[in-house]
């Protein structure tokens, strides 16, 4: 058993655009890593504040938020306000002692498993850079 550090990541996925990019990433046999949980929502303006500091609390590693390009919103505007929550949290994160750097909010197209793929590699990058969170009991997995 190696004991190189492997995140945990929990991405919440807009169920119209960003986890049908993941799913047509699986179509297509384009890998992305397994570190990365994905949890379908209805919309990415679903997504509470609550939920994610609740995972991060609960020792993840990395969250993501990920929905609708700019405008394609299929609920208006939920991608602008979960934009909006996710810049918020980030801003709040240090007071807490967790890096920023450890959520992030990407638009991402139903059709583009392509940007998909790409932003797990370097999300899970930067995650493994960070290391395990500091709220994290076990330190390793």
């Amino acid at each position: 058993m190696s004991d190189e550090f492997r995140p945990n990541i929990i991405g919440f996925a807009c169920q119209w655009c960003a986890y049908q990019s993941a799913d047509l990433a699986g179509t297509l046999k384009y890998e992305y890593p397994s570190t990365i949980k994905l949890i379908r929502v209805p919309c990415s303006g679903r997504v509470d504040s609550a939920f994610v500091l609740e995972a991060l609390a609960l020792g993840v590693d990395g969250v993501f938020v990920a929905g609708c390009p700019e405008a394609e919103c299929h609920y208006r505007f939920g991608n602008r306000i979960a934009k909006i929550r996710t810049a918020m949290l980030r801003n709040i994160l240090p007071e807490f002692g967790i890096e920023s750097a450890r959520l992030r909010f990407e638009h991402v197209s139903s059709s583009d498993a392509v940007k998909f793929v790409e932003f797990a590699k370097e999300f899970d990058k930067q995650i493994r850079k960070l290391g395990p969170t500091p709220l994290r009991g076990d330190k390793h997995e």
